[in-house]
């Protein structure tokens, strides 16, 4: 079977383990246990205001302008000092719990393990993400995905993040992968599509929500995973 690709850099969350609905259970169960209730009027508010500090942070920590200390502390200090909390510890007791409350968590995105039964027995398969090193893997193995990768490739053992090409050659490196025969596959425009493209690498948007491309066109987009495999055409 002569495949145009070998190597499959699969992006984590959002992509294949469902972060938006994963988070959001364990925020909720933050908010109650920790009784923030008796301080904002409904768990939306909550969680809204937390959001929107925590993509903003994570942005700047892919460009670099933040560390991971700031991104944890920050999140939590946002969403607590209405609250006349304005404590580090605090902040830092209650991201611990939320962390180790998601590696629990195993909502996948409709259809990952459909496609991973289908890939794994042709085609190199690996992660590529900016997550922190102890939760990924857990994550992974919590949702039963362990097994069909190779390698777990983390910007903290990169020490960069994507979208920097930097990444993306340590993975290719790392993998024993080519360049011409390898494929990223992630659901960030920025972090995942622009980078590989910035690498040299073919990419597949995963675009669920069918948002509009920013400059380029990616060297394919699927709206929902069980379109992958007929796209690779195996």
């Amino acid at each position: 079977m002569n495949l145009r690709y070998k190597s499959l850099f699969f992006d984590l969350d959002d992509t294949l383990w469902d972060t938006v609905c994963n988070n959001r259970e364990c925020l909720e169960e933050i908010y109650v246990d920790y009784r923030f209730d008796r301080h904002y009027d409904s768990f939306e508010a909550f969680y809204d205001r937390y959001m929107l500090c925590n993509l903003s942070l994570w942005q700047r920590y892919r460009n670099h302008e933040i560390d991971r200390h700031t991104l944890i502390v920050e999140r939590l200090l946002h969403v607590l000092r209405p609250m006349g909390i304005d404590d580090v510890e605090a902040a830092l007791h209650i991201n611990r719990d939320y962390l180790r409350r998601t590696t629990e968590k195993n909502r996948l995105v409709p259809g990952a393990v459909e496609l991973l039964d289908a890939l794994k027995p042709y085609y190199r398969m690996f992660i590529l993400s900016n997550g922190f090193r102890e939760i990924q893997s857990l994550k992974l193995q919590h949702a039963g995905l362990t097994t069909y990768f190779e390698k777990l490739i983390l910007s903290e053992d990169a020490c960069i993040q994507k979208p920097n090409r930097a990444i993306f050659d340590y993975a290719l490196i790392n993998t024993n992968s080519r360049r011409n025969e390898s494929l990223m596959i992630g659901d960030s425009w920025e972090a995942d599509i622009e980078g590989a493209r910035h690498a040299g690498i073919d990419q597949l948007w995963f675009n669920p929500g069918r948002l509009p491309v920013k400059g380029f066109l990616p060297t394919y987009e699927v709206r929902f995973l069980s379109e992958v495999r007929t796209i690779l055409q195996y």
